[in-house]
Formats: structure tokens, sequence, C-alpha cells
């Protein structure tokens, strides 16, 4: 019993971790919903185009998301009429890096690593888009007929920069919270339990030998939950280890990139092929980038700068933490009473053959 509940524990502090990046994702769509035209996404992230799995990629790069935060915000975009292919290169390239774990990849690793990072994220999010629109067919039909349901409320008709502002809080706070919600918290329990039962020692099983470290951090990091910061002083300790410089970086793009959540709703709003396809190029990507470090460039670049002194992660201080979660968990609550509310409101209405309430997604649930 004592065992159960020190896992419950840990797992809780895992979501603790995760709620501050959760909420700003979650802000970001209704921002992202509010305040820009629905224009842009059909102009520049709609249709099977190169340029739109390109322009994807080129926005989500510097966003300081992590794989658990991307989510709301891609589902968003796909709502507002961006294609597979775009969501995919979106889902790939923001967690693998961001602004901020540019500059701490900088700080622990050196530039060669800050540079690679990057980069592979850049080339890896490319990669995963141009399949997914080869091995989809074409979207032809509209956005409402789309796997993920919608709630018809788009902003309110006035300009107004408060009606805005509200807007955008309902759609990410309650909206999104609704369609995703479930997922959400089932993936982030499944992934919280892998990553408190696997020990970081087993990453170092391997050591210098480059496929089998590789196949090993593929298998253990895919679907725990690390964000793209709290990686680089792991990165750094299993390096230090033993770990190749490629290995290392197969670790700080396929963690990051996705986890038990991300691949739970990915499979429910973009499909099982879909599916594939995006972890064909986080593996693919992640594994080629890492032959490349080490066969094929000095071993030296990426040592010589490691230190285990003042290591750091943009971790933020517990009480915020605290307060997120708190947060997070009352939205998920508020969330599931409307769909309760929704589901039993129409169930009443049918037992009398008719629906004074019109509930929406009704047919689709």
């Amino acid at each position: 019993m004592e065992y159960i509940l020190d896992i419950l524990k840990a797992v809780a502090g895992i979501i603790n971790e995760m709620s501050p990046y959760l909420l700003l994702g979650f802000l970001l769509a209704g921002l992202m919903h509010a305040f820009i035209p629905g224009g842009w996404y059909a102009k520049y992230l709609s249709g099977h185009s190169l340029r739109s799995v390109f322009n994807a990629a080129l926005f989500g790069v510097p966003l300081p998301l992590c794989s658990c935060g991307v989510l709301p915000t891609a589902m968003s975009l796909r709502r507002e009429g961006a294609g597979k292919g775009a969501v995919t290169s979106f889902l790939i390239a923001t967690p693998q890096t961001g602004v901020d774990s540019i500059f701490a990849t900088y700080s622990l690793m050196g530039l060669p690593f800050a540079i690679v990072r990057p980069v592979t994220a850049f080339l890896t999010a490319i990669l995963g888009g141009t399949l997914v629109n080869w091995g989809t067919k074409p979207e032809t039909l509209k956005l409402s007929n789309s796997s993920l349901p919608t709630h018809n409320s788009s902003p309110l008709p006035t300009n107004s920069f408060n009606s805005k502002v509200f807007s955008a809080l309902r759609y990410g706070f309650v909206e999104m919270m609704q369609d995703i919600g479930k997922w959400l918290v089932i993936g982030l329990i499944i992934a919280g339990l892998i990553t408190v039962l696997v020990p970081e020692s087993f990453f170092a099983v391997f050591k210098d030998n480059t496929m089998l470290s590789m196949l090993l951090v593929l298998c253990i990091s895919i679907p725990m939950y690390i964000c793209a910061t709290g990686s680089i002083p792991i990165a750094v300790a299993l390096m230090l280890k033993g770990l190749t410089p490629g290995a290392a970086l197969v670790m700080l793009m396929a963690g990051p990139a996705c986890n038990a959540a991300s691949l739970i709703l990915v499979n429910k709003v973009l499909g099982k092929r879909t599916l594939l396809l995006y972890l064909a190029a986080i593996i693919g990507g992640a594994v080629l980038s890492g032959i490349v470090i080490d066969q094929l460039l000095p071993r030296y670049w990426f040592t010589e700068y490691l230190s285990t002194a003042n290591a750091c992660c943009n971790d933020v201080a517990g009480w915020f933490q605290w307060l997120c979660t708190g947060i997070l968990a009352l939205l998920l609550l508020n969330a599931f009473r409307l769909k309760l509310g929704k589901k039993s409101c129409c169930c009443e209405s049918h037992r009398e053959d008719h629906c004074e309430c019109h509930c929406q997604h009704h047919d689709m649930e």
C-alpha cells in the first residue's frame, strides 16, 4: 500500500510539473482562435502543400511549449482549418525546441548542440508533415465534418478587445478542455507512470554502443514526459556516464516530441495512419541526426563543454506549480461536468421524443 501511495505522489508530481505548460498551451490556443483571422490558417497552413508544412515548422520551432502544452494549440490549429500535414509538422517542431530551451542547451551543452537541436527539429517537422501529406488523402470535406468536434463558437461578433479576450478564455479553457480533456488525463497518467517506474540509470546500460543506446533511448523516452528544457540536464548526466552525443541528441529530440498523452490524442484526432507517420518521422529524424553526429562530426565538439555545475532547468516555483495544477483540475472538472450535463440533457429529450436543448456533438459522442 505504501508503494502505491509513493507512485501516486510521484505521478502527481509529474502532472504538477506539466500543469503550467498545459495552461499556457490552452491560453495560446484561445488567443490564436480569437485574435488571428480564420483566413490566416486557410492561407498558410491548409492543404496538402509543402508550403503549409514549412510554415507550420517555422511557426513551431521558437514557441516555448512542451509536448503536452503543444497539444491544445495544435488541436486548435486543426479546428481552425490547418491540414493534417501542417498540424503534424507543428506537433513535431514545437516541443523539440523553443527559444528557452535553445538558450538552456547552449548554457549546458555548448554551441554545437544549440545549433544542431533546432535545425534537427525543423527538418524532422518538415519530414513528418510531408510524410503525412503523402500518406493520407487530400481533404475535401469542410472542417465541420472533420474528426475533431467543434462547438460552433466563433469569437463574439463585436471587435472589442474585451470581447476577444472573453472569447479566447472560453475557447481555450472551456471548449478545448471539453474536446481533449479526457484523452489528456489518460495520457498524462500513463506518461507519469512510465516516468516514475523507469529509472534514469536504465538509459546508460549500453554506454558507447551507438545503435543499441539509441534504440534503448527511443523505447524509453518516447512514451515518457520529458520537457525540452528539463531533458537537457538528463542528457548531460547520461553523456558523463558514457552515452554518446548522438544517443543524447536522440533523447533530446524524441523525448520532448511525444509522450503517451500526445500519442493518444494524435491517434484520436488525426487517425492511426497519421500517428504511425508521425512516429516514423520523429524516430527517423532523431536517429539519422544522431548517426551524423557520432559518425561524421568530431566528438569533442559535443563533449568539451559539458558541465554538471550549476545544472539548471527552467522550473517554476513550487507554489506556482501547485496553483496551476489546482486551476487545471478545476477546469477539467468543469469540462467533464458540462459534457455529462449535455449527455444527460440529450438522453432526457430523446426519451421524450423531442429535444428542447440542442446539445452539440451528440451524434459524435
